[in-house]
C-alpha cells in the first residue's frame, strides 16, 4: 500500500455513508484527504452486511405482495415453505457492484485518496494503516473523522450462535426462511425486518421494553405501521422486559420475560443495540472518551473530547439510517475545516424501510405544537389518490404540518409505499421556503402519488381561512385538521 504523501489535512477512517459524506465534504472545500477502509471495496458494513442488503431484501419481499394485489388477485403467491434467503436476493451482488461503482467514481472525482488496510492511532496526529500483506506505513494529519462500522451489542443471558439466534451481522445468512421467529428490540433495524419477515409470511413476534417501538418518531405513524404490521400477520408486545434468549438444544429458541413467561419460536434476532468498532484503533493512546454502551462521547458537531479527532455514524450511534450518518460526517467535517459553528446544516430526511415504509422531514406534529402553538395539519390517506388505486397501494397516508398562519411548511410524515421516495418533495419545499399554497397551485402529473400534497394543502389553505372567519374555533379543532375529503379514523385506512 502507497500513498501519495506523509501529511493530509484530514484522515477519515471508514468508508459508509458517514466517511464518504465527511471526505467529499472536506475535498470540496480544498482539503487532501485520506480515506481509510480495512474492507477490500468502498461502503463499510453498510454495503457488505447492513443497509444495502437489507433494503435488497425488503424490496423483493414488496415486490411479491404488491404482485399479487396489482395483478387484482389473478396470480397467487404461494410461498415455497423450503424458500431459501439467498434465492430472494439474487440480485444483491449486481446491486453492491453498482452502488460501490458510483462511490468509487464520485471519490475518484473529488480527488479524495485511499488506502486499504486497518488503521490505529500512534499519536494524536499520527496514524498507522497495516495492509493485508502486513505492510506498515504511517501518515501525520491535522483532522480526524473516525466513521468506521459498529458490531452488535453482545449482552449477557443472550446466546447469539449465529444459527439458531442471530444479530444483525448474521440474520441473512440464514439458509432458509424460518416458519417463526422473536424479533428482540424496537428500533430501526429490528422494525425493518420484522416486517419484511412478515411479508413473506413467517409468523414474527417483535417485543420491545417500551409501549411502542420507533419512539423518535410520530406516534400516529408509528400506529399506522403497527396495524399494517398486524394485518400482515405479525404481533408486537411492547413492555415486554427480556431477560433471557437461548436455544433448546431440540427444535427452537426459548425467550424469557421477566414476568416469567417463556416464547419459543424458530428462530430470534437480537437487535438491542450496537457498539462502536474501537478495538482495533488503540483510542487510548489519544484518551478518546468512550461512554458506558460503548460509543464515542462527542458534542453536537461530532466533535470528541480531543479537539482534532471527530467521529459519526455508527461510532457515536446513529440511528441506524444512512441520511443521518451522512449529515453527521458532513457536518464534521464542515466544523474540523471552518472551525465555526454557524454552518449551514441541511435539512434531514429520515427513511424506515418497513413495509409500509416511514418517512419524515422537518417537524411532526408534537414538535410543532411546542414551537408555534397551534400548528395546522392536514392528512391525506392514499386512497383519496387516484394513482393509489391504480397501483393498489391505498394503504397509506401524507400529513402535512404547517405554522399557525397556515402558510410556512413545517415537516411532512408519511406511511405507505413509496414513502421514502415521496418526503423529498416535502423536503425541497421546506429547503425553498416555500409557500403551502405552491403546492396548492402547482401543477403535477396525473395521476401520481405526488398529487397528495396538493390536496393537503387544499385542505390547510381551507382551515386557515375558516380559522380567520370562525368567530371562536376550539384549539383542538384548529390544531388538527381532519381531512374533509375522507373523515374517517386511521384505523379504516387499511
Amino acid at each position: 500500500m502507497i500513498v501519495s504523501r506523509n501529511h493530509f489535512d484530514m484522515v477519515v477512517i471508514g468508508s459508509g455513508p458517514a466517511g464518504q459524506n465527511a471526505a467529499l465534504e472536506a475535498s470540496a472545500r480544498g482539503a487532501h484527504v485520506l480515506l481509510v477502509e480495512q474492507e477490500s471495496q468502498v461502503g463499510g458494513a453498510c454495503v457488505e452486511d447492513g443497509t444495502i442488503p437489507s433494503k435488497t431484501l425488503h424490496e423483493t419481499a414488496l415486490t411479491l405482495t404488491a404482485f399479487q394485489r396489482r395483478s387484482g388477485d389473478i396470480y397467487k403467491i404461494i410461498r415455497d415453505p423450503e424458500l431459501s434467503i439467498t434465492s430472494l436476493m439474487k440480485r444483491l451482488t449486481e446491486v453492491v457492484q453498482a452502488h460501490q461503482e458510483t462511490t468509487r467514481r464520485l471519490l475518484k472525482q473529488a480527488n479524495v485518496e485511499r488506502a486499504w488496510g486497518l488503521a490505529e492511532f500512534v499519536s494524536p496526529h499520527e496514524i498507522a494503516i497495516s495492509d493485508i500483506k502486513g505492510r506498515r506505513s504511517q501518515v501525520t494529519t491535522d483532522n480526524i473523522i473516525l466513521a468506521n462500522s459498529a458490531r452488535p451489542r453482545k449482552l449477557p443471558n443472550f446466546a447469539v450462535d449465529h444459527e439458531n439466534i442471530l444479530d444483525s451481522d448474521s440474520i441473512l445468512s440464514m439458509t432458509y426462511l424460518p416458519h417463526s421467529i422473536l424479533i428482540l428490540g424496537g428500533g430501526v433495524i429490528s422494525c425493518e425486518y420484522a416486517s419484511t419477515f412478515a411479508a413473506l409470511g413467517v409468523k414474527v413476534t417483535l417485543l420491545d421494553e417500551a409501549p411502542l417501538p420507533l419512539g423518535f418518531l410520530d406516534p400516529e405513524i408509528v400506529d399506522f405501521f403497527l396495524m399494517q404490521f398486524q394485518a400482515n400477520g405479525g404481533e408486537f408486545r411492547g413492555n415486554s422486559e427480556i431477560v433471557s434468549a437461548a436455544w433448546d438444544e431440540i427444535s427452537s429458541v426459548r425467550v424469557t420475560l421477566k414476568t416469567g413467561e417463556v416464547l419459543k419460536a424458530d428462530k430470534a434476532f437480537v437487535a438491542l443495540g450496537r457498539v462502536a468498532n474501537l478495538d482495533t484503533l488503540a483510542v487510548e493512546k489519544v484518551g478518546l472518551e468512550v461512554s458506558g454502551s460503548g460509543l464515542l462521547t462527542v458534542n453536537e458537531f461530532y466533535q470528541t473530547n480531543v479537539p482534532h479527532i471527530y467521529a459519526a455514524g455508527d461510532m457515536v450511534g446513529s440511528q441506524a439510517m444512512a441520511s443521518v450518518a451522512m449529515e453527521q460526517g458532513r457536518r464534521a467535517a464542515c466544523h474540523a475545516l471552518l472551525g465555526i459553528t454557524n454552518i449551514e446544516i441541511g435539512l434531514l430526511p429520515m427513511g424506515v424501510y418497513t413495509i409500509p415504509e416511514i418517512a419524515t422531514i422537518g417537524l411532526t406534529e408534537q414538535q410543532a405544537v411546542r414551537t408555534v402553538g397551534n400548528p395546522i395539519v392536514a392528512r391525506v390517506h392514499f386512497r383519496q389518490v387516484a394513482r393509489a388505486h391504480i397501483m393498489a397501494s391505498t394503504s397509506g397516508q401524507l400529513k402535512l404540518v404547517a405554522d399557525a398562519r397556515g402558510d410556512k411548511l413545517l415537516g411532512v410524515q408519511i406511511a405507505g409505499d413509496g414513502a421514502t421516495e415521496l418526503v423529498h418533495l416535502g423536503q425541497m419545499a421546506i429547503l425553498g421556503k416555500m409557500s403551502v399554497d405552491t403546492f396548492a397551485n402547482a401543477t403535477f402529473n396525473s395521476p401520481t402519488m405526488a398529487e397528495a400534497y396538493r390536496i393537503a394543502a387544499l385542505e390547510i389553505i381551507h382551515a386557515r381561512q375558516w380559522k380567520t372567519s370562525a368567530p371562536a374555533p376550539d384549539a383542538r379543532s384548529v390544531t388538527t385538521l381532519q381531512s374533509t375529503l375522507d373523515g374517517d379514523r386511521l384505523r379504516k385506512m387499511l
